[in-house]
């Protein structure tokens, strides 16, 4: 079976707009040398919510000053979906991969990277899913896992937001999550499902290795990884 050679580097407390930098950085590397790797951002990133293209702020409950004085950050962003959170306890995961590896599909990625939380998952005895028309994992009626991606050169970027240990009041407080409705959904964390919290870095091995084998990945860590935001 072939594997596709990629690295992976991991921030934590990293600002959105530092990892929207990384990843254009990330992206113009890979895209500019067809024999260089792929690379996947696995982020904790500090309290922030953004809106995708399909979001025009009508989901979002409370405006973006009352957000700045919670210490939560709003920023407007060019992944695909509506309005969601980021914050500590969350794995914020930046695949930056050649569409070209997956058909050129954007349908098959996207179902490719719900795979990926719904291995991860099957590690901890949790039977993940979808729901028809929406995108993201989910456990019954809760989200564990929200998905948005972009395009750029045939090369892949943004990801997916898996909740591990993750305040859902940051959700419930403030938006809509994804323009879904407490009544249509609610957001689902491992910490709940398990009974249990977890470290956020012994979880990443398991996450990392649902990865490689969802996507055809031979993922090792970088040798370059620096900066400090970083935690290797």
């Amino acid at each position: 079976m072939t594997s596709f050679p990629a690295e992976y580097r991991i921030y934590r407390n990293l600002g959105y707009e530092d990892g929207i930098r990384l990843q254009r950085e990330t992206l113009a590397r890979v895209a500019g040398d067809h024999d260089r790797p792929g690379e996947v951002l696995f982020v904790e990133h500090k309290p922030v919510i953004t809106c995708g293209r399909s979001g025009d702020g009508s989901n979002l409950l409370v405006d973006a000053a009352k957000l700045g004085e919670e210490g939560i950050e709003f920023f407007p962003t060019s992944r695909g979906g509506d309005v969601t959170y980021h914050g500590p306890g969350q794995w914020t995961v930046y695949p930056i991969l050649r569409l070209d590896w997956y058909g050129r599909s954007l349908h098959r990625y996207l179902r490719l990277l719900e795979e990926c939380v719904i291995v991860f998952l099957g590690k901890y005895g949790i039977e993940g899913g979808r729901r028809d028309g929406l995108t993201g994992t989910w456990v019954g009626g809760g989200k564990v896992a929200a998905v948005g991606v972009a395009v750029s050169r045939w090369v892949t970027w943004h990801g997916f937001a898996l909740n591990i240990n993750t305040d859902t009041t940051n959700f419930t407080r403030y938006m809509h999550p994804c323009g879904i409705h407490a009544s249509e959904g609610s957001v689902a964390t491992l910490a709940g499902l398990t009974g249990a919290q977890h470290d956020m870095l012994a979880v990443l091995p398991n996450l990392r290795h649902a990865m490689a084998e969802v996507l055809s990945l031979d993922l090792v860590e970088s040798p370059d990884q620096a900066g400090d935001s970083v935690t290797r």
